[in-house]
């Protein structure tokens, strides 16, 4: 069983690095669509991440809300503002040396703190045997609030686009 073993920690590496190179053709791709699906490709490797820690319910949330719903919204957003495309747009930005120098000494300040950091290793949390459906039944009852407040921003963002387009083709 080793072999599958080494099969599976390479798929989850091989999975992490398109992940990464997706997060960075979010960022640098300068058309604002196919930054979109480079953004769904991450939301897909996430889902595959959580395939490998045994969290298939999140994984299978992941694809339906954030890949199927969220990048249908932002995508069918993106294509209904078709001004987004246009050459007189200005596509980038010349701070971006400046943002590069602001990261890196982020990150240089983050990784300082998590190496000299003692994380203490503490006993194994207990098992909790939750179901799907207690999940679900937590999710519809007392968790129902935010996620309506999430469709009604949702909503309102998609007819923001539509109402920016209008004005677009009405001019």
């Amino acid at each position: 069983m080793p072999i599958l073993e080494n099969l599976s920690n390479a798929g989850v590496y091989v999975a992490m690095a398109m992940g990464l190179l997706a997060a960075v053709g979010v960022v640098t791709l300068r058309s604002l669509f196919h930054a979109a699906l480079a953004l769904a490709a991450v939301l897909l490797v996430t889902a595959i991440l959580f395939i490998s820690l045994h969290a298939e319910f999140i994984a299978m949330v992941q694809i339906l809300i954030y890949v199927g719903a969220v990048m249908t919204l932002v995508i069918f957003a993106i294509m209904l503002t078709g001004r987004l495309g246009e050459k007189s747009i200005q596509q980038h930005n010349r701070q971006s040396w400046i943002a590069l120098l602001a990261g890196a000494t982020f990150l240089a300040f983050l990784l300082r703190i998590i190496l000299e950091t003692p994380w203490p290793v503490s006993t194994p949390l207990p098992e909790t045997d939750v179901s799907v459906f207690e999940l679900g039944q937590a999710l519809l009852g007392p968790y129902v609030f935010p996620f309506e407040i999430v469709s009604v921003l949702l909503l309102a963002a998609l007819l923001g686009a539509i109402v920016i387009a209008r004005k677009d083709s009405e001019s």
